[in-house]
């Protein structure tokens, strides 16, 4: 049993990942801005802006699975939404990293999110690999910066890097966002619909995470199913999961742009990302196929 603190906790996927680690034994501590006596989880204070947390919140901590940063997806692009971004992950980095210094916190690893945005989102069919080169747009930046702080951190711990893919899962993310017009019969791929996403159903996101904290990986892993899609292979097996027709042309590329700006390329763009890294440890996927993931999502 190992004790874990986890930021981001309480998001989509900090959630899931919470259950299932304190369901296999481990003790789940979490971060939050707004501690709650009454949270399923023991959570202590911290604050980014004023650079504080709790200085019990490290007590006999083995583990940091640092999860938190604002929703890239949440709101419009704009300047200072972009800063936003970036601050949540690269400032609460060096305030995790200042904190367990000046409190000599002996940890066994430090695990953070990152995201395949880093190959930069208008790849084509390029087979993607953790050794592959960064992209340029605004996500890859994102990243970057991002995963070079958390490598700020090899001088006191073990880091892994988990480059997270598109998320499956009923309660958020993409799968949600495509279902609302699948279920009032007004869904359709978007923009050409060759797009590749590269998606992971969210029980096996949290298994890669526990995977790598059980088995004292470090390193960078793409966190991503082994068989990449279409965004219409994607709308399509979601439509039939939902039992629902697809009856409108797609949705032409210049629309999602006057309505996205510069976000439009999350939808619009894509990458083929490869996850035999993680594979070739030992980790088994469950869901290696769309159809099977959807199903088991909205089935």
């Amino acid at each position: 049993m190992a004790k874990i603190v986890i930021t981001g906790g309480t998001g989509l996927v900090g959630s899931y990942l919470s259950k299932m680690l304190s369901n296999n034994s481990h003790e789940v501590i979490h971060l939050s801005r707004t501690p709650d006596s009454s949270a399923e989880y023991p959570t202590f204070e911290w604050n980014i802006k004023s650079g504080y947390i709790d200085p019990k919140a490290f007590d006999g901590v083995d583990h940091v699975i640092h999860l938190a940063g604002a929703g890239v997806a949440d709101k419009k692009w704009t300047s200072s939404r972009k800063k936003e971004i970036i601050d949540s992950r690269v400032e609460s980095i060096k305030l995790l990293k200042s904190h367990i210094e000046k409190h000599q916190v002996k940890l066994k690893s430090f695990i953070s999110a990152s995201a395949i945005g880093y190959y930069g989102m208008d790849t084509g069919e390029t087979r993607l690999t953790e050794d592959s080169e960064p992209g340029e747009d605004f996500l890859a930046h994102v990243v970057k910066l991002w995963e070079a702080e958390a490598d700020s951190l090899t001088e006191l711990t073990k880091v892994a890097k988990v480059r997270i893919g598109v998320v499956l899962a009923k309660e958020g993310g993409a799968l949600k966002e495509i279902a609302k017009p699948v279920k009032l019969f007004v869904g359709a791929p978007l923009g050409s619909g060759d797009q590749y996403m590269s998606w992971i159903h969210m029980y096996d996101l949290c298994a890669i995470f526990r995977h790598i904290l059980e088995n004292k990986l470090e390193g960078t892993y793409n966190a991503t199913a082994p068989n990449p899609v279409t965004n219409e292979a994607l709308t399509r097996s979601l439509a039939k999961a939902l039992k629902k027709p697809l009856i409108l042309p797609n949705v032409p590329s210049f629309v999602m742009r006057s309505l996205l700006g510069e976000m439009a390329l999350m939808v619009l763009g894509g990458n083929y990302v490869l996850s035999d890294k993680i594979q070739s440890t030992g980790f088994k996927f469950k869901f290696t196929q769309v159809d099977a993931a959807v199903k088991d999502i909205h089935g």
